[in-house]
């Protein structure tokens, strides 16, 4: 592919010049494609700018379109960036405030997740930032929101990072309902209110450029599969019905990145368990690669094992006190955030996580990486073994630590499947009615819909293109009456109908518990953990708690905490210099 040198262009590569960078030849592709208005999926390798390759293709747009005033401000939200963890968008808008500093750009780097304020969240309401980096959920509450079509105004390019992760899940279909409100098929007849979405004042036509869609990718093993699933709304747009392999390129990154992986055996493997251990036999293994390395992630699969593996760590290893952190997803958000800050400058020796640092996070200083128990899959394994040696050209180390005898069998099991490069697939889901039902509900409560006119829209999408019509007028029936089980409960008749037969929520109670519920992450009850002096630790499951009597010592976020009382769905507790502590279990780690 022969890569136009435009302004842009230029711009970008004498930047990264003066920084003693070269970009690839899989971001220069990526880049001339963005050019010529093309979308695609980006495939390359963990740690090897595929972050890049979009966003400062975006740039260069941008840059080419507006030659003489690119640093101007307010340019509307040009790129909305969808990240499957909260714990990405902070890193991700990071790189992305560098790059628009350093060339001296007005755009303002935006994050919308479940750690946004409510400040914040009311800034982006007056004024949209050109990057918005967010969860598929809090996109779907922007949905709710009421002429939320002006948000999307300006949008050139839908960027949906680590999509191997999001394929195959019920957050997947989310992403795929939101770009087909984004990029609505070009045979849906009389848009009405929220069914013309970017057709404003503006002049911005969406039936002749709707939004570019791009995916970012490391590999997995139906490729092809997945690029069809995130541009099925564009094949339907071209005309190609369900031809949706058509449609889109995959820019493929030359490069292979080195893995070195080592087993930590035990010295007698005779007497290791056959099953139902947490690996903690094998702690005195771990502390000197912990010791040799300049900062290690030790990846934990359940909440409550990272709990007690970061105890065992302090006990075995008192030194290692001040630093060594924990990190998962119902520590509080200051603490998170402090962890990731550390990571990045280097000042942890050690962090134990769970998958809430699985992804994309950029966190250089990391040599090495600690895998306890089985990574449940071959793609995981080497995406985790990728937070290490996060760069083109370093060696990403990687130790798997068994928790019992079958998963010594399964350490050499994941090194055949590297060395043979296999990888798993990752199957979409079909036909997911729970979630469709869901969007319409988030459709109704901002500015309601059409069913005829809603219908072949949502058939574009890859997950319901074999939606049929008796099929989408019982999902209707269900939606305005409760069906045939939930007619007489008045909750379940949510949706009303007007004389021009547009469907919306006009009940607030209901709409407001509807922008509240919004989601796909199954969960039990959360209660907020608090100290009695103020100040909040994290969250809890609230049959955990329940079982808890006053005085009774629990760990959290790697301290001693008493259960002191309960008040208003917040339990309330204190330090404790107890020995011993009951570990939280959380659903997700339950059978």
């Amino acid at each position: 592919m022969k890569i136009n040198k435009t302004p842009g262009f230029k711009i970008i590569t004498e930047w990264l010049s003066a920084k003693g960078y070269h970009p690839f030849l899989f971001q220069q592709q990526t880049w001339q494609h963005i050019l010529n208005g093309e979308s695609g999926l980006v495939n390359a390798p963990t740690g090897c700018g595929k972050t890049y390759s979009v966003f400062l293709g975006a740039v260069i747009d941008f840059i080419n379109r507006n030659p003489d005033s690119y640093r101007k401000k307010n340019a509307g939200l040009q790129l909305l960036w969808i990240t499957p963890l909260k714990a990405l968008a902070k890193d991700i808008g990071r790189a992305m405030e560098e790059v628009v500093q350093e060339l001296g750009m007005g755009w303002q780097i935006g994050i919308r997740n479940g750690d946004t304020t409510v400040t914040e969240r009311k800034r982006q309401k007056i004024k949209m930032p050109e990057v918005l980096i967010i969860t598929p959920e809090s996109l779907h509450l922007l949905l709710a929101q009421k002429n939320y079509v002006e948000i999307f105004a300006e949008l050139k390019i839908i960027a949906v990072d680590e999509w191997h992760e999001l394929l195959g899940s019920k957050r997947g279909v989310q992403v795929e309902l939101a770009i087909s409100r984004l990029t609505p098929p070009n045979f849906v007849p009389n848009f009405r209110s929220a069914q013309l979405p970017l057709l404003t004042e503006r002049g911005r036509n969406s039936e002749k450029n709707p939004p570019m869609i791009w995916g970012i990718s490391a590999t997995i093993g139906n490729l092809e599969e997945a690029r069809a699933v995130l541009m099925a709304p564009l094949s339907a747009r071209r005309g190609v019905g369900g031809e949706a392999k058509n449609a889109g390129i995959i820019v493929r990154a030359d490069m292979h990145k080195q893995i070195e992986v080592q087993s930590i055996f035990p010295d007698e493997i005779e007497k290791y368990p056959w099953a139902g251990h947490l690996g903690i036999k094998l702690i005195d293994k771990i502390i000197p690669i912990i010791q040799q390395s300049k900062t290690t992630l030790i990846f934990i699969n359940t909440r409550g094992m990272s709990e007690t593996w970061y105890q065992k760590l302090l006990d075995t290893c008192p030194e290692l006190a001040g630093n060594i952190a924990l990190h998962h997803g119902s520590i509080d958000m200051e603490q998170r955030l402090w962890v990731e800050e550390n990571l990045h400058t280097g000042n942890l020796k050690a962090v134990v996580c769970t998958s809430s640092l699985d992804l994309g996070v950029d966190f250089r200083p990391v040599e090495t990486v600690i895998q306890v128990g089985s990574p449940k899959g071959v793609a995981r394994f080497l995406q985790r073994a990728g937070r290490s040696g996060h760069a083109p050209d370093a060696i990403s180390k990687i130790y798997f630590l068994p928790t019992h005898s079958l998963e010594l069998a399964e350490a050499a099991a994941l090194k055949n499947a590297i060395a043979e490069n296999f990888i798993e697939s990752r199957e979409p889901i079909l036909l997911c009615y729970d979630v469709l039902i869901q969007y319409l509900s988030t459709l109704a409560v901002s500015d309601g819909f059409i069913p005829a006119e809603i219908f072949n829209e949502i058939k574009s999408t890859y997950c319901y293109a074999e939606l049929q019509e008796e099929e989408w007028k019982k999902i209707i029936y269900f939606i305005t009456t409760g069906g045939n089980a939930l007619q007489q409960y008045d909750d379940y008749k949510k949706f009303d109908v007007d004389e021009s037969g547009l469907y919306k929520i006009t009940n607030r109670r209901i709409a407001m518990m509807h922008r509240m519920n919004i989601g796909t992450i199954v969960s039990e009850s959360m209660m907020k953990v608090q100290w009695t002096t103020g100040g909040f630790v994290g969250v809890i499951e609230e049959y955990f708690i329940s079982r808890l009597n006053p005085g009774d010592v629990f760990s959290l976020a790697g301290r001693k905490l008493e259960f002191v009382s309960i008040k208003d769905m917040t339990a309330y507790v204190k330090k404790s210099a107890a020995k011993k502590s009951i570990v939280p279990s959380w659903q997700g780690g339950r059978m």
